[in-house]
C-alpha cells in the first residue's frame, strides 16, 4: 500500500542513485579498513562516555548497524529502479521529465534513514559539526541542502499522510 509518493526529475533520480550507491560503497569499504573512515564512525557514535564500554558496545554492535545501513540503501535502490537511469543523449527531454516514486511505510523509513546517514557522511566530509559551519554561498554544499530539502519534504509528507 502507497504511504507516500516522492516526485522528482528523471535527472535526481538518477543523482540519488548514484550518491546511495557510493554509499554503499563506502559502508562495503568500511569493512575493509577496520572503521577507520570518520564518516563510517559518525554513523555509529559512542554509546557511551567511557572509552572501555564504547568499544565493547560498538564491537557488539556495529557490524549490525551497518549491515542495517546497506539495506535500507538497497531498498532505496530497487524503489528508484529505472528512474535511476539516465538517456544516453545529455539533450534528452527526458533528463526532466518529472517521475514519480511510490514507498509504502517500510521503503520511506528506509528513505529517511538513507538520505540523513548519506548527509551525515557529507558532513563529516564537509567539516560540518555545527550549524556555522554551513556555508550558504559555497556551492560545495549544494548536494548536503538538496538532501535536506528531499529529507524535510518526505517528513512533511509522512506527517500528513
Amino acid at each position: 500500500m502507497t504511504r507516500v509518493i516522492v516526485e522528482l526529475a528523471r535527472v535526481e533520480g538518477a543523482h540519488l542513485a548514484g550518491l546511495v550507491g557510493q554509499f554503499a560503497d563506502v559502508l562495503d569499504a568500511s569493512d575493509e579498513r577496520s572503521n577507520a573512515d570518520p564518516a563510517v564512525m559518525r554513523l555509529v557514535p559512542d554509546a557511551y562516555a567511557d572509552r572501555d564500554a564504547a568499544e565493547e558496545f560498538r564491537r557488539l554492535t556495529e557490524s549490525d548497524l551497518l549491515g542495517r545501513r546497506r539495506s535500507d540503501a538497497a531498498v532505496v535502490l530497487e524503489s528508484l529502479g529505472s528512474v535511476g537511469e539516465l538517456p544516453d543523449d545529455p539533450g534528452d527531454p527526458a533528463l526532466v521529465e518529472m517521475i514519480r516514486v511510490r514507498l509504502d511505510e517500510e521503503q520511506a523509513q528506509a528513505w529517511l534513514r538513507t538520505l540523513a546517514a548519506i548527509r551525515l557522511v557529507l558532513a563529516t566530509r564537509l567539516g560540518i559539526d555545527k550549524d556555522d559551519d554551513h556555508d550558504d554561498g559555497d556551492p560545495r554544499f549544494g548536494i548536503y541542502d538538496w538532501l535536506g530539502y528531499r529529507l524535510d519534504g518526505l517528513v512533511q509528507a509522512l506527517d500528513g499522510a
